[in-house]
């Protein structure tokens, strides 16, 4: 091999090295991540509640890290939801279904996509769920809606207000119809919450689609959501395809239904828990001596408007 040739395998080597591209795992494992002006340190992004100081983006954040931010680091319970059995179709495509879930609980640590616990928001007891991207895209299957269910009915036990932080694509395809089902369990869930006269706050956080959307998400008596959520049912290509048209600027996020009237506020990551504290002192009427059903509408009404501004 002439020295010529070792020069050229050389610097193809180093070229293959330069545009290497990292794997998923690295990119977990990483310290850095990236936003608006590059990389940024993980741990500066915590420091901040994983919100961009510099654009607001709500970087997306694991379940146990959104009720720390609520009710303190590790003040709350968590609850040991059923989980039926794995696989009921026998599901296989690339990889078998099984597989995926067993890699998912590896990756996430919990058993199925949504956790569910007990805390206090000015001391006001909350039954709260909420779920984790990363496990299957937090898409809803028959353990996720054993999970919720479960927080239901413990709220109802325990006469607390349920709130639900919302994410995920939808319903779970490897499940078909028992996924599908979940959209009808859920709500049923939810309208027995309502006959309790328990409060019920969605919490939208990107990204929230597909059956979400159009099923418990949607169905709060107060809807939050993050700055700049994504908040679909069919893509926005989709739609675009269908009506022939271009969209408003914007379109699917939370400001923009904040507008259509889908949204009630928007907070900040920062200000959730002083909101939702507001909010179900209102509802629960902890601020307030009513006299009359006519001074309790009035009153109620002015508060929320209050709060929500």
């Amino acid at each position: 091999m002439n020295w010529i040739t070792k020069i050229i395998k050389a610097g193809e080597k180093i070229k293959t090295a330069l545009h290497k591209r990292a794997s998923k795992e690295d990119i977990a494992n990483s310290d850095w991540t990236s936003c608006c002006k590059g990389p940024i340190l993980k741990k500066d992004l915590e420091k901040n509640l994983w919100v961009c100081p510099d654009c607001i983006k709500h970087h997306r954040i694991k379940p146990k890290q959104r009720f720390d931010i609520l009710f303190g680091k590790n003040n709350y319970e968590i609850f040991k939801t059923p989980i039926p059995n794995d696989d009921p179709l026998k599901w296989t495509d690339s990889k078998s279904y099984k597989d995926r879930l067993k890699s998912a609980r590896k990756k996430t640590g919990l058993d199925c996509g949504m956790m569910v616990v007990c805390g206090n928001i000015n001391n006001i007891k909350i039954t709260a769920v909420a779920s984790d991207f990363d496990f299957l895209g937090a898409s809803m299957a028959a353990a996720e809606g054993e999970a919720f269910l479960y927080g239901v009915q413990y709220a109802i036990e325990n006469k607390t207000p349920f709130l639900c932080i919302s994410a995920g694509g939808g319903m779970r395809m490897m499940e078909s119809l028992i996924s599908l089902s979940q959209m009808t369990r859920t709500t049923l869930a939810i309208n027995e919450l309502k006959k309790n006269n328990l409060p019920y706050l969605v919490c939208i956080t990107d990204p929230t689609a597909g059956g979400i959307t159009a099923s418990y998400a949607m169905l709060g008596d107060i809807h939050i959501a993050e700055p700049g959520a994504l908040i679909a049912f069919a893509g926005a290509r989709v739609i675009q395809g269908t009506v022939k048209e271009e969209l408003p600027e914007g379109f699917q996020k939370s400001e923009y239904l904040e507008k259509t009237g889908f949204v009630d506020i928007i907070v900040q990551r920062k200000d959730l828990a002083e909101k939702i504290g507001a909010l179900l002192s209102i509802l629960l009427k902890k601020n307030s001596v009513i006299s009359t059903e006519e001074n309790e509408t009035t009153e109620n009404t002015q508060s929320l408007s209050k709060v929500a501004s």
